[in-house]
């Protein structure tokens, strides 16, 4: 079985409550986005991962061919379901089921400094 693509996934805002942007690493290439508004850092991860999944549809991915990574230990305990969401985690959480078509793929949690997405982040800033 081939390996799966890595899709690296970070979100953040400055400060916190403040302006989000996130960013995404896949196959070597860095997307960031920024000015998505005000909000938290957990919608801000939130915001990352589901922009993560909708990068694995715009490469027209398979399941099975991609798996999620990122740093923030509780979004992907609600979003893989190991802890119960509420108010605007659930919203996020149905959003991004809603985008992967009711069956979400891995998604795994990484060291922030095995983060590709927030050393990208982090880079972005040091500048």
């Amino acid at each position: 079985m081939p390996a799966r693509i890595k899709i690296f996934f970070d979100g953040g805002c400055q400060p916190n409550p403040g302006r989000m942007e996130i960013a995404l690493v896949a196959r070597g290439q860095t997307h960031i986005r920024r000015d998505l508004g005000e909000g938290s850092s957990m919608t801000a991860e939130w915001l990352a991962l589901i922009a993560a999944e909708q990068l694995a549809r715009d490469l027209d991915l398979a399941r099975s061919a991609y798996v999620l990574l990122g740093d923030a230990a509780a979004v992907i305990a609600q979003a893989s379901d190991a802890h119960r969401c509420r108010g605007p985690s659930a919203e996020h959480r149905a959003a991004l089921l809603a985008l992967a078509g009711g069956t979400l793929p891995p998604i795994r949690y990484v060291r922030r400094t095995q983060n590709l997405a927030g050393i990208a982040l982090a880079r972005f800033h040091a500048r």
